[in-house]
């Protein structure tokens, strides 16, 4: 979390700030936030984060804070986050549930925002049916199921944005449970050169 009166902007935070209607220290902690500006339009910056993310604003919120000066920041590590919550829980109840870190991206050429796997242990974040059988018989190329992605989202519909529960408990998906961390979410992240947009 960073407060907004601890931040001073810079030149390019200021500039950015005038060109989009945005207070100049919530750009600046986009900028610290950001390995790179892909976009900057409409009053929101498309933003490469340090993990890799492609995400409005380097993922930088101010929902669910207290007050008006304050900003919420991903975490530095998700998928560390998300281990250290499930050996948490192992520690303190006995069971090893597989952990998803997530939060609300918007998406290109969709309106409206869904939850998205930041970080993950101890789930296959990818189901890859490639070399698989669909229902007709055609052999699969090029399907890989973004589990991760599809609890995330799943789970976000279980509770309202304003429900103050910070956790759901999703049953019935033991087929992607890993007794290990896992790959995490970081596999879900496509390489740059595999990208077709930038």
């Amino acid at each position: 979390m960073r407060r907004l009166a601890d931040v001073t902007p810079g030149a390019r935070a200021r500039e950015l700030a005038a060109e989009h209607g945005k207070d100049a220290r919530a750009v600046q902690v986009v900028l610290e936030e950001s390995a790179e500006v892909l976009r900057a339009q409409h009053g929101v910056l498309i933003c490469v984060t340090h993990h890799g993310f492609v995400c409005a604003n380097a993922g930088v919120d101010a929902s669910n804070t207290a007050g008006g000066d304050e900003l919420l920041l991903l975490p530095a590590d998700p998928d560390a986050s998300a281990r250290a919550l499930r050996a948490g829980i192992g520690a303190a109840r006995g069971a090893r549930p597989a952990v998803l870190v997530a939060d609300s991206f918007g998406r290109p050429w969709r309106l409206g925002q869904t939850d998205v796997a930041l970080g993950a242990a101890g789930l296959l974040t990818l189901d890859d049916w490639r070399g698989r059988r669909d229902a007709a018989g055609r052999e699969l190329t090029a399907t890989v199921v973004a589990v991760g992605d599809a609890i995330a989202a799943a789970a976000d519909l279980a509770r309202a944005k304003d429900s103050h529960e910070p956790v759901v408990l999703a049953r019935g998906l033991e087929r992607f449970v890993d007794a290990d961390d896992g790959p995490g979410a970081a596999a879900l992240r496509r390489p740059r050169d595999e990208d077709l947009f930038r």
